[in-house]
């Protein structure tokens, strides 16, 4: 990419998944790779399959010099609204990663308010190493765990459309009301609330 060596050592890419979402955290990871342990095959993540991202996340966690998945919470998306949780996310992240990066690369055209030394990049997870790889696992790790959720509430479909407002998921809060794990200042969720507060 031009005016970035993306082959450098200690270069972080972050993004974050979920932030469309009606239900469930929203999640960021940073990953470090290492220039001598390269990835084959990293691309935008939505252009992946699922058993594609899971391969790649595999690799990438088994081959990176440091890689980190950060959140926020559902509380805290209410609280704050979503691009402060997301930006909130993707500082966890980096700030969890043992090294710390010399510079930090982010998906999108917001940064973080932090110290470190960084440049947004619209369209970074299909341009950027590091941020492929971590959308990849980011991805990966947040349908993981609304797979796992979707056993503890069920009748909603999470481990299908992941928390995104599929018909197939406002259809089930139509029904079925929010749960906890929905976000209760998203549209939808405010007027399934009202709704399920007038039977």
């Amino acid at each position: 990419m031009k005016g970035l060596d993306t082959g450098v050592a200690g270069l972080c890419g972050v993004d974050e998944v979920g932030r469309g979402c009606l239900a469930g955290d929203v999640l960021a990871a940073a990953v470090i790779l290492d220039p001598h342990r390269p990835v084959a095959g990293l691309a935008d993540s939505k252009c992946l399959s699922a058993t594609r991202r899971e391969r790649l996340y595999e690799t990438i966690t088994g081959r990176a010099a440091a890689w980190a998945v950060g959140r926020a919470s559902v509380a805290e998306i209410d609280r704050l609204n979503i691009l402060q949780a997301s930006l909130l996310a993707m500082h966890r992240a980096v700030a969890a990663l043992k090294p710390q990066p010399d510079f930090v690369v982010v998906d999108g055209n917001r940064l973080p308010d932090w110290a470190y030394t960084a440049r947004a990049v619209i369209g970074g997870d299909a341009l950027v190493p590091c941020i492929s790889a971590a959308a990849i696992v980011a991805k990966v790790t947040r349908d993981w765990e609304m797979q796992e959720l979707d056993a503890s509430f069920p009748g909603y479909g999470l481990a299908r459309h992941k928390g995104y407002g599929t018909v197939e998921h406002r259809a089930a809060l139509a029904r079925l009301g929010p749960c906890a794990l929905h976000r209760a200042g998203f549209a939808p969720v405010r007027q399934a609330r009202a709704k399920a507060s007038l039977r």
